[in-house]
Formats: structure tokens, C-alpha cells, sequence
């Protein structure tokens, strides 16, 4: 078995904390998830999550201009520089300090980031030379008495202007001008969290955190005379007429000063669209605002969340909005003027318990102790239905192996069947007594339903067509936390607490029960695909397997050191040593049975090899070192009448472990429920990269040139970025025949679906029948597997090349059925000239 197993994608958790920014195009968002950078494609309705990962949780990212880097800073101030492209990391960089706010300049040149009460500007690294020290500070810009904010660069990347805590702002020069001074806008009663220019570059506005937005205009704007203003700075030496030198030529004061008015509320995130002067503010109760600058005039108002909108972007038309809430785990996009939702994704509020893989793997569902079952798309990642029948914490999800119907069950005591066609709840289980449950199972037919209770120890049986209860399975002694239906669905497997497992012939007209007796309390259980072992996990780190024929123990594998490691802020006991309370809490088998994954409470997550019970691989696909806090609002609360008491806490950091884990019904992906979201491990490469796709001179005359030399593969990629029909078909059709099978092979999965769209037309009018054939056999046993796992995308060009191949077929039946009998008569007297004896056949020719 392989296992070269990479990460693939994050589902489950769309926004943690820090900023959301669009792509230039503003067909993207990006989001960061705890250590990671998640990508949602807007346009074609796909995600994916970049397989780098910082230290700590990411507190700020930018993106340059041309989309080719991507700097992703954590709380630590620790940075990663990143082709974006292709997701790679080129670079680590360390501020020293937490960083705030980091951003491009329009020109893609330099990178401003906040450094406390500083702000550093930087030369853009190259990201196509590697070099030993790609970062060369530029300069570092003084005169805030606190932390900075926010950075804003001006169009001509010429000035930026930065806000901060200590209540002002600034305007900085990159360069080093003449006669100027930086000048300060003052007059706030609390931080100052953004400032923005205006398009025309003769307002600046300023909104703050009480609630208050300045507007600073330049005297000859409005035909005023700021020079009064006790907090301007004094007029530059130098003066020109010229539009370059507005900026630091204007003697800037306050025009107007607004308010917006939301009682008990304050402003916590801000975005601004220079082309159309639209100031969006989100605030604290979950309420955004949208605001046409300098005159102020509200256009739209909506609560779009129920907590506090922690970040908020908006993209280059200006036409859609993102949303970020860190407390909900919220990523929303919405479009203000048709007021309806792009993208509304969420994750479980709280952890996420379980897991399982639909029979055709295209689907995962999920459940969490927030009462709600959620279905993913495992390949666009995508949370399309969610369930909220339930009233409290899921315990266990199954699919059934034949149709479309999800399992769950519940600590609210009801085991609940969904119809996954219509998205409803067709079926409700419950107990004579009510019970919590722990354990789900279902057999293989998909009509018997079997969950196991945590306070009666009892399983319960039930009939998914009628709903009725079958049968009360009991003996346990202790909660029933573990069950598992044969593969053969003759037998079903019960762990429990009580440190046995038990066989039960539910079938069979015998109720004969066999009893495993084990050295702990039983966590996990997990048949053989064949069903002729069972594994089962205890509390003290062990797994063993038995053979579920002859009833004996064939195996044991002592997997606590495998999985120690790890050391949390308070522990006195090296990560080294820290074995106790290590245990495997979940398991599955992968399809070939050869192999077994597990996680538990612990960082890691192990793969052993059943026979020979060694260890594969282990791997730690959880990486959280961030504390979960709310710095800028805690409150600072000591015991009444202590003077230097304790400060309440407002910090606490998640325990990094594994809820559950299982194997995909293809044996290529494995999925693992965390307290970081659903991580997506796989064999395959999900980060599509055309290695052609770079800024090189594409004609039809550079196409032909290659073509002439050739280069099959490269022309025809090239053939198909420029989108042209005759000259695709002209590079298609040059391929040699005993050169298709390694062009197919070496062709990239980005071009798999357009080079099928065009076999599909091409198919319908060409004489070469055997050419297309040869192509299509080549490109689905090279992209077969690819093809597959994304079935729904390519089954309209599926269908298109059958219906080409089969108007082919009729053709050819229609005009041999047209000539049998003339293809008869002239055999006939091709023998009779022959002289052979024989009857000539009656027919309409003749």
C-alpha cells in the first residue's frame, strides 16, 4: 500500500481570525484557518487550502498585485513568503514583533507592515530568483506613541497613510521629500482603525472605533481654511501645482465630522472602494453599513451575522462584499446591489465529533457537539446541506453502503435517518427509555440501524423501512461506545467500557453471544473489508486484532509511544515522557485491508501495517500552537477587595487531537475530524499547476513554430490558450498515433476536461474514427482516476463524446444494412464467374 499520503484540503473550518482579501481579479477569496490559507474560487464553486503552514494561527496576509506572492505573517510576527501560484514556500522571514497589518503597494514593489509603534517598508522580494536574503528594508517610518493599526498605500504607491491606537493617524512619504514633515490627523476619542484616500486624492476619511468618521479635505476643495486647526501640521517649504505633489502639498483639516449612529455598538472593521468612494463598515453586533464618501450618505444597511464582523473586504468592482466572523467560524460574500448571497459557508461552532465517507467518495458528512450534521463536498470542498434536527451533540454519522440516506446519532437520545434526494428527515429513532447514545451502526444492507447507549448499556436495533424497534441488545456493564456491522451483515461488533468486545449473531436464529475479555476499556472497533478480522482499541494504547471465525487474538500492537508527543503550556513532563492518557480513539482499515489508520488524543495520527503490526508512517496533520482570546475587548476583572489579585482569565488554547478518522471508499483519501476542521489527506495532487501557464509570447505563428519542431505536447497546450478552433484541431490532429499515449500522459489535469470537450464536437464530423479513439483510450487510462473522483464535473462531456461516438455507430449500421443485399449479389456472381455452383439471392439491386 502507498503511503505517500499529502495534504489535500481543509474543510469544515472557512475563517478563524486575521483578514480576508480578494484576489486582483475578484474571482477569489482568500481566508485564513487557524495555520493555513484557504482559496474559495467564486466563479467556478471550488476550494482549496494551500499545504504550507505557519507556527502559529495567522494574524494578517497580503497578496502582491500580480497575484505571484503571498505573505501570510502568524501572531508571532513570523512570516512566510509564498508562490501563490503554486503554493509553494519561498522564504521565511521572522519581523520580530506581532504584526498587525501587511500590505502590498499598488505597484507591487514594496511591503509595508506595522512594527508596534513603527512601520516597516520593504523591498518586494523576486520570487523567480532565489536569493539568501530576499527581504531589504526600505526604511522604517516613526511618530506613533502606540500600536499601528492599518496601512494605506496611495494609487501612486507614493504615500501611506497609518492609523493607531494612540488616536491619530499619519501621512508618510516612501521617499524622503523636500520641506515635508508627516503629517498627523488628530482629534479622536478612541483608536483609529482605518484611513482611506479618496479617488481624487483630496479626502481622507477616517473612521474610529466609538463610531466616528472624520473627513479631511485640502483648503481648496471645499473653500475652506483649515489653518486654524491647532493639530495640523505646518505647511510644507516646498509647493507645486502639479498632481503628483497634491498629496503632501495640501494643508489637510477637518471638513465634517459624522457619526453612524448604532447605539451601544462599536466599529470593528472597515473596507473602502476608491473607484466609487463606498466606505463599508461592519460592526460589533453582526450589522455592516455601506456609505458613499465624502458626503456620507448611507445606501445600505443589513445584519448579516450575529456576532461581530472581525473582517471585511471587498473586490476590485466593488460589486461583492466579504465577510469574516471569527466567533462563528462565518465566510460570507454578499453582492449589496442585488442583496444576495455568493458564498455563505460555515463550519460546526463547536468541535467536530465524526466523520464518514459516502459510498462513491464524492461526499463527507460531519457532526459536531453543536447539534448540526453537515455534508461536504470532498472535491470542492464545499458545505452544501446542513442538518439541525438535532438538540445535542453528535456522537456518530454512517452513510448506509446502498442509496442515498445519512445516519446519526445523537446525546439528545434519537437516532435520525436523512434522505440525502429531497434533504429531509424521513425517520426518528428512539428508545422505549430515554437514553443518550454513543455508537452507531448500520448493516451493510442499509435496513437495520443499530446504536449503542452510554447510560442503559444496552444496543438498540430498529427498522429503517417501518422505524420500529427490532430488538435490545444486553450484557455490557458499562456504556456502549464502539459498534460495528460485519461487512458480510451477518455480525455485529460491541465495545464498551466494561473492558469487553462481543460478537452478536443478530441474524441467526441462535442469540448466542461471544465475549472478548480485554486488558482496558474498548474505544474504537473496525472490521476487515473482508470481515474476517476485528480490530478494537483500549484505553491504555493497545490495539488488538482477533479472528472473528476461531474467536482468538491474533495480534497486538502497544501504540502509546507511537502517538506520544506533544506538551501543553502546563505540563511539568517532557513531550518525551508524556505517554499517559494516550489512546487511539478512532480506527478504520484501508480497502485492501492491509493496512490500519488511528488517532486519538494526540497530536498524531499513525498508519500501522496489520501484518507485520510495525508502524508505516506517523504523521501530525494538527498544528495549533495559537491561543483562542479576545485581546483588544478583555476585561481586566480581580476578586472584590483585592488590590493585586489574580486577572480573570481570557485565554485558553484547544488540545490538539483526533476525534475520528476513516478511509475513503477509493483507498486514495483519508479524512480526519480535529479540532482544526476536516483534514483531507491524498495520494493525489489536488493543486492543479500549468507549467505552461507563464508570461511568455502566444501567437498562432509561435504555436506552429513549435508544432513544426515537434513538440506535440507544448503546442497543443499552447493551441488551447489561445482558444482558437482551427488551430487546436490542427495541433490535434499532427499528433502522431504512436505519440498519443505519452501526450495523453504527460498532458496536464488542467487541460483534461477541454481537450475532451473538443474530442466530444470533434468526434461528430471527423473521419478519423480510430484517431479519436485512440486519444480517448489514452486520456482516461492516464486522467482515469482524476476523472473519477470528479465524475459530476466531467459528465457532460462524457456525454457529449457517447453521443458523437453513438450518431458514428448509426451512421455505419445505416449504411452497411443500405448495401447487405448489394454486398450479397455481387459475391454471388463473383463465384458464378468463377464457376462455381451457387443461387444468386433475391434482391431489390438485382
Amino acid at each position: 500500500m502507498k503511503a505517500n499520503f499529502k495534504f489535500s484540503n481543509l474543510c469544515g473550518t472557512v475563517y478563524r481570525q486575521g483578514n480576508v482579501l480578494f484576489t486582483p481579479n475578484g474571482n477569489s477569496i482568500l481566508s485564513p484557518v487557524g495555520n493555513r490559507v484557504s482559496v474559495f474560487d467564486l466563479v467556478n464553486n471550488k476550494s482549496y487550502t494551500f499545504p504550507f503552514e505557519n507556527r502559529k494561527n495567522i494574524a494578517t496576509i497580503a497578496l502582491s498585485p500580480d497575484s505571484n506572492i503571498l505573505l501570510s505573517v502568524d501572531e508571532d510576527g513570523r512570516a512566510l513568503l509564498v508562490n501563490f501560484r503554486r503554493g509553494v514556500v519561498l522564504h521565511h522571514f521572522n519581523f520580530h514583533k506581532p504584526v498587525k497589518c501587511v500590505t502590498f503597494s499598488p505597484n507591487g514593489k514594496f511591503i509595508a507592515a506595522t512594527h508596534d509603534s513603527h512601520v516597516q517598508v520593504w523591498k518586494t522580494p523576486n520570487h523567480l530568483i532565489r536569493e539568501f536574503a530576499p527581504f531589504e528594508l526600505h526604511r522604517t517610518y516613526t511618530g506613533h506613541h502606540d500600536e499601528v493599526l492599518s496601512i494605506q498605500w496611495s494609487a501612486d504607491s507614493r504615500f501611506f497613510l497609518t492609523t493607531s491606537r494612540d488616536m491619530t493617524a499619519r501621512l508618510f512619504t516612501l521617499d524622503p521629500l523636500e520641506g515635508y514633515r508627516p503629517k498627523t490627523f488628530a482629534g479622536h476619542r478612541d483608536a483609529v482603525l482605518s484611513a482611506y484616500f479618496s479617488n481624487d486624492k483630496k479626502t481622507v476619511s477616517l473612521p474610529s472605533a466609538t463610531g466616528h468618521g472624520f473627513i479631511y479635505h485640502g483648503p481648496s476643495v471645499r473653500g475652506e481654511d483649515p489653518g486654524n486647526e491647532e493639530d495640523m501640521d505646518e505647511m510644507p517649504v516646498a509647493s507645486s501645482s502639479k498632481d503628483d505633489n497634491s498629496i503632501p502639498n495640501t494643508r489637510w483639516g477637518v471638513s465634517e465630522r459624522h457619526y453612524f449612529n448604532f447605539p451601544n455598538t462599536k466599529v470593528v472593521s472597515t473596507a473602502f472602494h476608491a473607484s466609487s468612494n463606498l466606505l463599508i463598515v461592519g460592526f460589533s453586533s453582526g450589522i455592516f453599513g455601506l456609505w458613499e464618501m465624502p458626503d456620507f450618505t448611507n445606501i445600505h444597511t443589513l445584519s448579516i451575522s450575529q456576532e461581530k464582523i472581525s473582517s471585511l473586504a471587498v473586490n476590485s468592482t466593488g460589486e461583492w462584499l466579504a465577510f469574516g466572523a471569527s466567533k462563528l467560524g462565518q465566510l460570507l460574500v454578499w453582492e449589496w446591489q442585488s442583496e444576495s448571497y455568493v458564498l455563505k459557508q460555515q463550519g460546526h461552532y463547536f468541535d467536530m465529533n465524526t466523520l464518514s465517507f459516502s459510498s462513491d467518495a464524492q461526499n463527507v458528512a460531519t457532526g459536531g457537539d453543536d447539534g448540526k450534521v453537515k455534508l461536504w463536498n470532498a472535491t470542492s470542498g464545499f458545505n452544501f446541506v446542513t442538518f439541525t434536527e438535532h438538540s445535542s451533540s453528535i456522537s456518530a454519522v454512517e452513510f448506509a453502503k446502498q442509496g442515498q440516506v445519512l445516519f446519526s446519532a445523537s446525546l439528545d437520545g434519537t437516532v435520525r435517518a436523512y434522505d440525502l434526494i429531497r434533504y429531509r428527515n424521513f425517520r426518528t429513532f428512539t428508545s422505549p427509555m430515554p437514553v443518550q447514545f454513543s455508537s452507531l451502526a448500520v448493516d451493510p444492507s442499509g435496513e437495520v440501524v443499530a446504536a449503542g447507549s452510554t447510560d442503559s448499556f444496552e444496543v438498540y436495533m430498529w427498522s429503517v423501512q417501518t422505524g420500529k424497534l427490532l430488538d435490545v441488545l444486553t450484557g455490557h456493564e458499562g456504556p456502549v461506545n464502539a459498534l460495528a456491522f460485519s461487512p458480510t451483515g451477518n455480525q455485529l461488533a460491541s465495545g464498551s467500557w466494561d473492558k469487553t468486545l462481543r460478537l452478536w449473531n443478530v441474524f441467526g436464529r441462535s442469540r448466542a453471544v461471544e465475549p472478548f475479555q480485554l486488558n482496558s476499556d474498548v474505544l474504537a472497533l473496525a472490521f476487515r473489508p473482508d470481515g474476517h478480522e476485528l480490530a478494537a482499541s483500549t484505553l491504555d494504547g493497545q490495539i488488538a486484532f482477533w479472528d472473528v471465525k476461531d474467536g482468538r487474538q491474533t495480534g497486538l500492537i502497544e501504540g502509546r509511544k507511537d502517538i506520544s508527543g506533544g506538551r501543553k503550556a502546563d505540563d511539568r513532563i517532557t513531550a518525551a515522557n508524556n505517554t499517559s492518557g494516550k489512546s487511539f480513539n478512532s480506527m478504520a482499515y484501508t480497502a485492501d485491508g492491509t493496512c490500519l489508520i488511528a488517532g486519538g488524543n494526540s497530536k498524531y495520527v499513525v498508519i500501522y501495517d496489520v501484518r507485520e503490526g510495525v508502524m508505516v508512517k506517523n504523521g501530525g496533520p494538527i498544528d495549533d500552537h495559537g491561543d483562542d482570546s479576545d485581546l483588544e475587548d478583555r476585561m481586566d476583572i480581580s476578586l472584590p477587595g483585592a488590590s493585586h489579585g489574580d486577572l480573570s482569565k481570557r485565554r485558553y488554547r484547544q488540545e490538539a487531537r483526533t476525534k475520528c478518522v476513516r478511509f475513503s471508499p477509493t483507498g486514495r483519501v483519508w479524512a480526519a475530524a480535529s479540532t482544526e476542521g476536516l483534514l483531507i489527506y491524498s495520494l493525489d495532487d489536488t493543486i492543479t499547476f500549468d507549467p505552461f501557464d507563464l508570461d511568455i509570447d502566444l501567437t498562432p505563428q509561435s504555436v506552429l513554430s513549435v508544432l513544426a519542431q515537434g513538440q506535440y505536447l507544448k503546442s497543443l497546450v499552447m493551441a488551447f490558450r489561445l482558444n482558437e478552433k482551427a488551430l487546436i484541431k490542427r495541433t490535434y490532429e499532427a499528433v502522431p498515433p504512436g505519440d498519443i499515449q505519452l501526450v495523453a500522459r504527460q498532458l496536464p489535469v488542467a487541460y483534461v476536461p477541454s481537450i475532451l470537450r473538443f474530442i466530444g464536437t470533434h468526434v461528430e464530423n471527423s473521419p478519423h474514427m480510430e484517431f479519436d479513439l485512440r486519444w480517448i483510450h489514452a486520456l482516461l487510462g492516464a486522467h482515469g482516476r482524476y476523472m473519477r473522483d470528479r465524475s459530476t464535473e466531467f459528465a457532460p462531456v462524457f456525454r457529449a463524446i457517447q453521443k458523437g461516438l453513438g450518431d458514428f455507430q448509426r451512421s455505419i449500421a445505416k449504411m452497411c444494412d443500405e448495401n447487405t443485399s448489394t454486398i450479397s449479389y455481387l459475391l454471388d456472381r463473383v463465384k458464378q464467374a468463377q464457376g462455381e455452383p451457387g443461387m444468386l439471392v433475391d434482391s431489390p439491386a438485382a
